[in-house]
């Protein structure tokens, strides 16, 4: 090949990197410049001290999981005593306990029309229950709605689309999209090489985006079944993923001690959450409504509030025994829930 010819070959790849770049916005700068527009429009992180003003008791085991329903308050949780618990956040009140066949579930989850709940674990199914008919207290396990049966793993997650689809992640390194009434699987997304931990959707933009033991995140369309783009940058599993609101970035928590902040735009992590205190693993991560903050669950027994843009750490929040295994902000972004292996729930604002 002539030098004139290779020349012209090196400056073409140039100007097409730059292209790229600025189709994905510009580089870091840009980045965070467009991620603060979504908050309140102060320059510095901004002093948060967030209270406990519900403690929620009725398990007898460790809680797993919990969810927030779309009225914002309604909790569903889930505990190694074998039961499903649903809750009124304000009063603190029990709606309904449900008994299950296995003791040991791992996740839980509010249908967005609040009609029906999901949970699942070493069972390997996600086992759906209609809520708000039963008849008094009750101590045997009653049948499910629906039992979703195809994992041949442990369920680690599951998360409604709406009332007919929802989405699990398994301990055998796949995800499923199911159609909850036919009980069959619509797609099976198998890009990871490890247990699938988490997922998290985004119900205007047709994605979920899961988290894995084998240190990556990836995101997929589940309308066709592809993974549209992998996240590399964690040393260990990570545990747990959300959305930013606007659906176009994402937060992780992972065993190797920090949340980190990746952007689905620029293909790119845009920030990292930890210190040199912090030596323990993050179980769960949330966002604020507006996303100024990311809430994080720890090992140490500790949620950790850090302002999402400057990656400061803000507030220790302390109240937990034991390991704070699960947590979430409701939709109107007004309170904070953590669950723990101390059996007990608390609410923060």
């Amino acid at each position: 090949m002539a030098d004139s010819e290779l020349n012209r070959l090196k400056d073409e790849n140039e100007e097409l990197k730059h292209k790229i770049e600025k189709l994905r916005g510009g580089g870091e700068e840009a980045e965070h410049k467009a991620l603060a527009k979504c908050y309140d429009g102060e320059k510095n992180a901004t002093p948060i001290n967030l209270r406990t003003r519900r403690t929620l008791k009725g398990h007898f085991g460790k809680v797993y999981a919990l969810h927030w329903s779309e009225d914002s308050k309604r909790i569903v949780s889930a505990s190694q005593d074998g039961k499903l618990i649903i809750w009124h956040g304000p009063s603190t009140h029990k709606v309904e306990a449900i008994p299950l066949r296995s003791s040991w579930v791992m996740t839980c989850a509010f249908s967005p029309c609040g009609e029906f709940v999901a949970c699942g674990g070493l069972d390997n199914l996600c086992s759906i229950y209609k809520i708000g008919n039963q008849q008094g207290p009750s101590v045997t396990p009653r049948p499910a709605h629906r039992e979703l049966a195809q994992h041949e793993g442990y369920l680690s997650c599951t998360r409604f689309i709406d009332k007919t689809e929802i989405i699990t992640s398994s301990g055998d390194s796949t995800c499923i999209l199911w159609d909850i009434e036919n009980k069959t699987v619509k797609r099976t997304f198998q890009d990871h090489s490890g247990d699938v931990m988490s997922v998290s959707i985004h119900d205007e933009r047709n994605m979920f985006v899961s988290g894995s033991c084998d240190s990556t995140a990836r995101i997929y369309d589940h309308r066709i079944g592809k993974c549209v783009s992998k996240y590399c940058g964690h040393q260990s599993d990570i545990n747990s993923v959300q959305y930013f609101p606007d659906g176009q970035s994402f937060a992780t928590g992972s065993d190797d001690s920090t949340c980190r902040f990746f952007d689905s735009r620029s293909l790119r992590q845009l920030n990292d959450y930890g210190t040199d205190e912090i030596l323990c693993g993050i179980t769960s991560v949330a966002f604020s409504r507006t996303g100024k903050y990311l809430f994080a669950g720890y090992d140490d027994y500790n949620c950790y509030i850090w302002d999402t843009l400057s990656g400061q750490k803000l507030q220790q929040v302390q109240g937990h025994e034991n390991r704070v295994s699960c947590l979430g902000v409701n939709v109107t972004g007004g309170a904070l829930c953590t669950g723990s292996w101390d059996t007990h729930l608390k609410i923060w604002a």
